[in-house]
């Protein structure tokens, strides 16, 4: 047993509090030395790195504001709009709450897009940290799945027909996609049992398995500490004592620095909330707020706009685009036969992994395809950590040019994104093929272009600028 410390003569109240708790819970101090005050941060942080605690704070919103709605709320097909409508208008500061959780889940995926844009810029997932990348990009994932069933509960139109068109996309897995469907639904179509299936994981089990994952995140951040915008490992520089020479504490020095983060955040999210909650249909949809009806689709089906850019990658995989596919398939096959340099073996196994892939394109139809396409745009950030072969983390040391096109790169992601909300049309289909080419072309085409161009001289210790 660990010998008790003893308050020194005359200290307050609240130091012989301090010191109480210290001697019967230690671990708890010790968690707060290593991951607050004892945590060296890098200097030069900037506000880009103000995303990582918004995404925390948004977090605690969400799930404050999700125990006050379950009060009320009744996951029952034949209750649950009006339940939702109930808390709008007669439960005592319901609206509140309900509008601070619809706007969170946007805030939410604000804060992540940003925050993962930020480590992409600044290579924060190149080594030692592949794995807090790893564990940020199933966060990620695990947001989109609880958005997806959040935004069912409210039983209104698009609740009802999103979640209609998004389950039956399973049923175009070969073999197994229609029992696939129906394990989803929970019956044959989207009723009383989906809905209380996606409730369960809404409410208990996607949360509990979001903040493992956030814990996890951030106790490998801190084990192999936070990356800067130059790329430089603090820890390779330390004083006498041990302390990396171009770091900080992390407490006090960016809890305060995240309060102007926090503060700013703040005025937007309650404007929002306040005087914009729907905002012009993007964050509530119009046709939310009439009741689901199985016997009436809407004119437009599309999902929330954090879901289109994936979505309008569904929508332009056609039987065109997959003919496309094929073609660049078999071109990329001859090109990496006649121009790669391999083996006599290597060209073999190039050759007939193109032929079988443009076999497998041909055999199963584009809607299939399609699910395949928006599901590897996600998975295929996974593996940014071994596609990224530039000799230089931070965009700060890399050629200029690549400045505009990772600048391109969220241009034609947000012209996804816009297209995805848009009803189908063929000019936007063609946008939509074109984006999506370049969206894949920009990853699987990295261990090339990451490499190409004049780098510039990376410095020794953090470049920082004190304001």
């Amino acid at each position: 047993m660990a010998e008790f410390k003893e308050a020194p003569a005359g200290a307050s109240a609240l130091t012989q509090a301090t010191v109480w708790l210290e001697n019967r819970f230690p671990t708890a101090f010790d968690a707060y030395r290593v991951h607050m005050s004892e945590y060296y941060a890098p200097k030069n942080f900037n506000w880009m790195y103000f995303f990582g605690s918004l995404a925390m704070l948004v977090l605690v919103i969400q799930i404050v504001t999700g125990i006050f709605l379950v009060m009320h709320y009744k996951p029952d097909a034949a209750t649950a709009f009006a339940s939702v409508e109930y808390i709008m208008r007669d439960v005592p500061w319901g609206w509140l709450m309900r509008y601070m959780h619809s706007t969170g889940a946007s805030a939410f995926f604000v804060v992540v897009y940003l925050h993962m844009w930020r480590g992409m810029i600044y290579g924060s997932y190149r080594k030692p940290r592949e794995l807090v990348w790893i564990f940020g990009c199933a966060i990620f994932l695990c947001l989109m799945a609880e958005a997806f069933m959040g935004y069912l509960l409210p039983w209104g139109q698009m609740s009802y027909w999103g979640a209609q068109v998004i389950i039956n996309l399973f049923a175009a897995i070969p073999f197994v996609g229609e029992d696939l469907a129906i394990l989803i639904r929970g019956d044959y179509v989207v009723g009383d049992a989906t809905l209380n299936r996606f409730f369960s994981f809404h409410v208990i089990a996607v949360p509990l398995v979001l903040i493992g994952l956030v814990v996890a995140h951030i106790f490998a951040l801190h084990d192999v500490g936070s990356n800067n915008p130059d790329g430089v490992e603090i820890k390779a520089r330390k004083d006498a004592s041990g302390r990396p020479l171009d770091g900080i504490p992390f407490h006090p020095y960016y809890t305060v620095h995240d309060l102007l983060g926090v503060g700013v955040f703040l005025m937007v999210f309650s404007a929002i909330v306040f005087f914009a909650p729907e905002l012009g249909g993007y964050f509530l949809e119009f046709n939310n707020f009439i009741p689901a009806d199985p016997l009436k689709t809407p004119a437009h089906i599309a999902p929330v706009w954090y879901f289109t850019p994936y979505y309008s990658m569904l929508r332009a995989t056609t039987d065109v685009m997959v003919n496309w596919l094929v073609g660049i398939t078999l071109v990329g096959g001859v090109l990496a036969i006649l121009l790669g340099g391999l083996s006599a073996r290597g060209k073999v196994v190039i050759g007939v992994a193109a032929v079988v892939f443009a076999g497998l394109l041909k055999t199963f139809d584009a809607k299939f395809w399609g699910v395949v396409v928006m599901g590897a745009a996600v998975m295929i950030l996974f593996a940014l950590p071994w596609l990224d072969r530039s000799p230089v983390k931070s965009i700060r040391y890399r050629p200029s040019w690549n400045v505009w096109f990772y600048g391109l790169f969220v241009v034609v992601f947000v012209v996804l994104g816009y297209l995805g909300i848009k009803p189908p049309s063929d000019v936007g289909t063609l946008i939509s093929q074109i984006g999506t080419l370049f969206y894949f072309g920009f990853f699987l085409l990295m261990p090339w272009w990451s490499r190409i161009g004049e780098f510039k001289p990376v410095p020794e210790r953090v470049q920082f600028q004190p304001h």
